[in-house]
């Protein structure tokens, strides 16, 4: 059975002095569930706090982004190999946001995929459609697209390190959220993907999250669905309270 995860990405938020002030209350008010395991995704300058303040916690560490070369003349690049050094063991990969905002088009997205499997890191992928895609039904193209770009040149061995993140671009940051119906269906056709790219097997194992607007109110109700393994949360992952909230939600 899939292993919920939720997986709080605190974007561009939370000097090292507040992430600490976070852990310590969401340390507080956690309630811990083995069926669900926490994730936090801080900005790079939090890192090695945050990592030293949830050691044998047994709430994981990501970051947000990586670079796809392991190293060289890349002015404010960061390497999967300095990332894991600062003890992360996720990495988010082709974040909307890299995409749509610095421009991370899905080649670059695949190339930092291998980057982090490269560096041991377990990479979370992250595709989703716009709202004009939805609207002119290609949504499922554009993200079928997004998945063979980003999973390319991938064995299926490799696919035990990986999970992937649905999120719609119209609704994050946008208090929009996709019905636990139409998360349900993009979700159920990103498996059926995975089942034609690789097998049945590696479809039924591979974790898949949504993410968009996830608060403490919606997110029992779209995790009931059976192929939405944990979120990808936003906003609310940067409130101790209602992280920890969703977090509850998710062990139920």
């Amino acid at each position: 059975m899939r292993r919920r995860l939720i997986a709080g990405n605190w974007k561009m938020h939370m000097t090292p002095q507040e992430a600490e002030a976070f852990v310590a209350r969401f340390l507080d008010c956690r309630t811990e569930a083995s069926n669900v395991e926490v994730l936090v995704l801080p900005s790079y300058t939090s890192l090695d706090r945050v990592a030293r303040l949830l050691d044998r916690s047994g709430i994981g560490l990501g970051a947000q982004d990586l670079h796809f070369e392991p190293r060289g003349a890349y002015t404010g690049a960061i390497s999967g190999e300095m990332l894991r050094a600062s003890g992360c063991r996720y990495v988010l990969v082709g974040h909307s946001e890299r995409r749509h905002v610095f421009g991370d088009d899905d080649a670059t997205v695949g190339r930092k995929l291998r980057a982090a499997l490269s560096a041991e890191l377990l990479p979370i992928l992250c595709v989703g459609e716009r709202l004009e895609d939805r609207r002119s039904g290609k949504a499922d193209d554009v993200v079928a697209a997004q998945l063979a770009a980003g999973l390319a040149g991938l064995k299926v061995s490799d696919t035990e390190s990986i999970a992937i993140a649905y999120e719609p671009v119209w609704a994050i940051g946008t208090g929009e959220t996709a019905t636990p119906e139409q998360a349900q269906e993009a979700i159920a056709a990103i498996r059926g993907w995975l089942a034609g790219r690789f097998s049945a097997t590696v479809a039924d194992a591979v974790r898949i999250l949504y993410g968009g607007s996830v608060k403490p109110e919606n997110a029992a109700s779209l995790l009931a669905r059976p192929d939405i393994d944990g979120a990808l949360v936003g906003g609310a992952s940067l409130d101790p309270d209602a992280f920890a909230q969703i977090v509850k939600g998710a062990s139920g």
